[in-house]
């Protein structure tokens, strides 16, 4: 039985949920904008006043596999066009720069030459940098899967070291350092 896949979903005012059975479609729209998602035929949205469930087709184990998937990811576009999603990553090293121009994001992150990493236009994209502190990158949108993406593509240009801990992580994130070589008797 799927605990999560069984849950209720709850909308927030302004927000509407649609589904279309025929394509096996959930649409949902809010404040932000509107999210498109494609269910496997058989499963079934039901939208009452102000609460959204999805019932699953079978028993069968691919069924149940997907339920709680189909219910996580609705409830993610709800609250992405309810509120939004919002991730913020942190360059740390010595002479590490970044900086935005429309949705192009340039970066120098010790290498030989700048990268420049064009983002989406569904994103949101701003860099700042103030004297004293690490760059930041925010990414800003309403699907929390593609500003996952995103994020995770620009943090794997530089992955963090575990030596001397630089390069591109998460704000807040933690990083296991080693101890590096013992010092000769």
């Amino acid at each position: 039985m799927s605990r999560i896949g069984n849950l209720i979903i709850k909308l927030p005012a302004g927000t509407t949920c649609a589904f279309n059975a025929s394509t096996a479609t959930v649409s949902v729209k809010g404040a932000k904008g509107e999210l498109q998602q494609v269910l496997k035929p058989g499963f079934d949205v039901k939208v009452g006043d102000g609460t959204v469930s999805v019932t699953r087709p079978s028993e069968e184990k691919p069924d149940r596999a997907l339920h709680g998937l189909y219910r996580a990811l609705i409830a993610n576009m709800v609250e992405g066009v309810s509120k939004g999603y919002k991730r913020e990553l942190e360059l740390i090293g010595v002479g590490f720069k970044a900086s935005a121009q429309a949705n192009v994001l340039e970066l120098s992150l010790g290498y030989s030459h700048n990268i420049f990493f064009v983002v989406p236009k569904e994103l949101k994209l701003q860099a700042a940098q103030e004297k004293g502190s690490n760059p930041i990158i925010t990414l800003e949108g309403i699907d929390k899967q593609l500003i996952g993406q995103v994020a995770s593509k620009i943090k794997s240009l530089r992955k963090v070291e575990p030596y001397k801990g630089k390069g591109i992580r998460y704000v807040g994130e933690f990083v296991r350092r080693k101890a590096g070589k013992a010092a000769a008797k």
